[in-house]
């Protein structure tokens, strides 16, 4: 988890609605990560299920992306960050996340693009903000933006409704995302980092 992501995460959380039960899936806190990598601050009082696909730190299913044993429109959001590189298949996984999202369900997804190669437990892929649009034309609603050099993001981000997401939601959303993305695409010896 980066911290980026995590703020990120934070911004979505306090500005979207954020529909019962939020799945994160990739929510292993792998080593040095642990409670740093927990998202679950961010959504108090609300049902959180921490998923992978194998057990240990923040997990609380094991699940796998490539068929998630859930109900159909179970789900009220889901949370994948800097996990779909290590999904072999994506978009299969992009197909049952949106299977088991709620009509009006929320889906957030973040990856790196200029990035090293990295396990957990395999690293398959690199996304474009193209390929984050590909990905995510089942759904009614999509926003797809990027972070860092324009050629070359070192993130790619995006945020899906199954239905449509309130105008006032995304309005307040884009404000804080513009704030967001403007600060990390600033080099860090040239940020402030005031409280």
């Amino acid at each position: 988890m980066r911290e980026l992501i995590k703020q990120l995460v934070k911004i979505v959380a306090e500005t979207m609605p954020i529909l019962e039960p939020i799945f994160e899936f990739g929510s292993l806190q792998v080593p040095g990560q642990e409670g740093f990598a927990d998202l679950r601050p961010f959504f108090p009082n609300k049902e959180f299920v921490g998923c992978d696909i194998s057990e240990g730190p923040g997990v609380d299913r094991i699940l796998n992306l490539h068929h998630i044993r859930l109900p159909s429109e179970s789900v009220g959001s889901v949370l994948i960050c800097d996990t779909l590189e290590h999904v072999e298949f994506c978009r299969k996984a992009i197909e049952e996340v949106h299977r088991i999202l709620r009509p009006n369900g929320l889906l957030v997804i973040t990856s790196v693009m200029n990035f090293h190669i990295h396990e957990y437990p395999h690293d398959y892929w690199r996304f474009t903000p193209e390929g984050f649009k590909s990905l995510l034309k089942p759904f009614a609603y999509s926003f797809v933006d990027s972070v860092g050099d324009e050629r070359f993001p070192h993130t790619v981000v995006g945020i899906a409704f199954k239905g449509l997401p309130p105008n006032d939601s995304v309005d307040e959303f884009m404000k804080r995302f513009k704030a967001w993305k403007m600060y990390w695409n600033t080099p860090p010896q040239n940020r402030w980092e005031g409280n």
